[in-house]
């Protein structure tokens, strides 16, 4: 099973150490069109997202890579459009939120809890109950967290299914009737000394979704894809949240 992983090869060397295992052959590329050629879509981590892609001006954003942004956007469109599993992280979910029109809080209030500190930090989360995730790790996880940035309005059909217990930060993400989940945490990297919690259970998740793709099956009736809502057609520039509160 061929994964595609959306991203600039000197940062993804971590995720495909962790895919790289039976039956899974991950590849790093910066083509959007190598994903009809694949089984499934990963958005790995990185900088944040150029706001003007959910209809902001800069308030906080950093790191910020538009071209790459532009490429994952058009991926994540390829894998739509071919009924793809996806699997997004950290930034990999806020840009699966951001597609679906939802939009990004630039600096959380509680960033300290989140932030990356020379090492990632952990914190407590809530998993909400009969979820995917609730199927593979019960109803509280600690996770590891390296962000400042989170889920401001969710995308369309887009649903919460984490939260971190200290400040209500979504986690995890999942589409109501597509095989798309998103996290906020990074399970390529999760210290087996700082919580025994593992990502390996995410590769069981998604090779049963890629299998029941392959034989045109969805838990939701087998329901039609939607077509991708441009970020690069948003509506004029707003005020932020954070902004707007400022003043």
């Amino acid at each position: 099973m061929k994964l595609a992983i959306l991203g600039r090869k000197e940062f993804t060397q971590n995720y495909e150490r962790f895919f790289d295992r039976p039956p899974f052959h991950p590849f790093t590329t910066l083509e959007p069109d190598a994903v009809t050629r694949c089984d499934a879509l990963v958005l790995p981590g990185g900088g944040d997202i150029t706001p003007a892609f959910f209809g902001e001006h800069n308030t906080a954003s950093r790191n910020i890579d538009t071209e790459l942004d532009i490429l994952q956007f058009q991926a994540l469109e390829h894998a739509l459009a071919g009924r793809l599993p996806v699997l997004g992280i950290c930034k990999g979910m806020q840009v699966i939120n951001v597609a679906l029109g939802g939009t990004l809080r630039q600096d959380l209030e509680s960033a300290s809890l989140h932030r990356y500190t020379d090492q990632d930090q952990y914190h407590r989360t809530a998993v909400l109950e009969g979820s995917c995730l609730y199927e593979l790790y019960g109803g509280h996880a600690l996770v590891n967290s390296a962000h400042h940035q989170g889920v401001g309005i969710l995308g369309t059909n887009l649903r919460a299914i984490q939260w971190c217990e200290a400040d209500g930060c979504v986690e995890a993400i999942v589409h109501e009737c597509l095989p798309i989940l998103g996290l906020q945490w990074h399970p390529e990297r999760l210290d087996p000394l700082r919580t025994t919690l593992r990502g390996e259970p995410l590769l069981s998740l998604l090779f049963s979704w890629i299998h029941a793709c392959g034989r045109n099956r969805f838990w939701a009736g087998g329901a039609a894809f939607p077509s991708l809502r441009s970020p690069l057609s948003r509506p004029p520039l707003r005020a932020s949240a954070q902004s707007q509160k400022a003043t």
